[in-house]
């Protein structure tokens, strides 16, 4: 099968990226308005894109051409945002945190979510998130009217005792529980894994040698 992507509709292009790039990783993402209310909304398209400087990507979604979402507002007024991860634990207030909430309503006033004090931005964050990254934005691209990419520098990490260890810095896989998106209504959990040791091009020749 061969696909054109300049030919599709956006709503196939959607449909067909978000059911084959899989699992992505969740951002749940915490903003406050100008007015001081707090928002948290999550997002699929998402990932970290360096680490000098250490630099989050957040696709935006506008509600239709000219009406941006809350997230995209406030950061767009404030440069302040917090990403969380989202492990099984968390995963139905994510969800919940979807709902089309008005605008002066803060989900963490309507979901089973509870804030929490940051230390570099007056943005709250959530509690019970297992990780949490505070980020000042360095600059958003509007790619048309109804896509921007927020890119942002991450200053501080929250992390859920037990899921790092201090003197290795080495992640506990185990107690993170850590989930993905997939496509539709489906999340999906890591339940097994697998590794390969990545190998200089001696260990490679040697490799083929043996």
């Amino acid at each position: 099968m061969e696909i054109d992507f300049q030919d599709l509709d956006p709503r196939l292009r959607y449909k067909i990226l978000t059911s084959t790039v899989i699992p992505r990783p969740i951002a749940l993402v915490t903003t406050r308005s100008a007015d001081g209310v707090d928002n948290a909304a999550p997002f699929s398209f998402f990932n970290v894109f360096g680490e000098n400087p250490p630099i989050i990507i957040l696709g935006l979604q506008a509600r239709e051409p000219g009406l941006p979402k809350d997230t995209t507002r406030n950061i767009r007024e404030t440069s302040e945002f917090v990403v969380h991860l989202v492990d099984r634990a968390l995963a139905e207030a994510m969800n919940d945190c979807a709902v089309n909430f008005p605008e002066n309503i803060s989900e963490f006033d309507s979901t089973k979510i509870s804030r929490a004090k940051c230390q570099r931005v007056k943005v709250s964050r959530i509690a019970e998130a297992p990780i949490a990254f505070e980020c000042r934005r360095t600059l958003i691209l509007q790619l048309n009217e109804t896509r921007d990419l927020a890119i942002g520098e991450i200053l501080y990490m929250h992390a859920r005792e037990g899921i790092i260890d201090p003197e290795s810095m080495n992640l506990n896989l185990s107690k993170y529980n850590i989930v993905g998106r997939l496509f539709d209504d489906l999340y999906a959990p890591v339940l097994e894994t697998f590794a390969h040791t990545r190998l200089d091009h001696s260990g490679w020749l040697e490799k083929f040698r043996s």
